[in-house]
């Protein structure tokens, strides 16, 4: 090979790179508001706004069966089925947070629900539309998905993979309509 052609590659290889870093700046820059709630968000919206801070400490610190997070959704708020079912699985898996972390803004501290999950660690790698949006996966179905090898190699916690599962679970697939044109692909 001659030299010509090694620099060739090189600015073939660094144009590579910037147009990959380009597109996932742009994927990561996408409004995500067409895809349902996420619990943490449902929960915010149920408490209303600003929901006071020893109520949602309350919350924050309870441990409770999905049945009994149902119960407690279910009085409250005014929630299509699913957005109680997504609020109910996210408490769930998630609640109580450690005590410390409630000392402060436990809106801030609050674990991140599975449309952020989604968000910010889905498309980095791979097409949200077809790798995800479109995908029809009971809970165990999405639970499986972290068991092939790259999906094992994420660094997130077991309880993130569990939230992402039930949220998938309840929220997914979307409507072909539902999702914005520029990410369908």
């Amino acid at each position: 090979m001659t030299r010509a052609q090694r620099w060739g590659w090189v600015v073939l290889a660094v144009v590579a790179a910037l147009v990959l870093l380009f597109l996932t700046r742009s994927a990561a820059a996408q409004d995500f508001t067409f895809m349902p709630k996420g619990g943490k968000t449902l929960l915010m919206d149920i408490l209303g706004a600003p929901a006071s801070a020893a109520e949602l400490r309350a919350v924050a610190q309870s441990r409770r069966s999905e049945e009994e997070w149902r119960a407690f959704v279910d009085k409250r708020g005014s929630l299509s089925e699913r957005e109680r079912a997504t609020l109910a699985a996210y408490l769930a898996v998630n609640m109580p947070i450690p005590a410390e972390a409630a000392r402060g803004d436990v809106a801030a501290v609050l674990p991140p629900d599975g449309r952020y999950l989604a968000e910010n660690e889905c498309q980095s790698c791979h097409s949200i539309f077809t790798s995800y949006l479109t995908q029809s996966r009971d809970a165990q179905g999405w639970r499986n998905v972290f068991l092939s090898p790259f999906h094992k190699q994420l660094k997130i916690a077991p309880a993130q993979r569990e939230e992402f599962a039930r949220y998938s679970a309840l929220n997914m697939p979307m409507k072909v309509d539902d999702v914005p044109q520029d990410l369908r692909f």
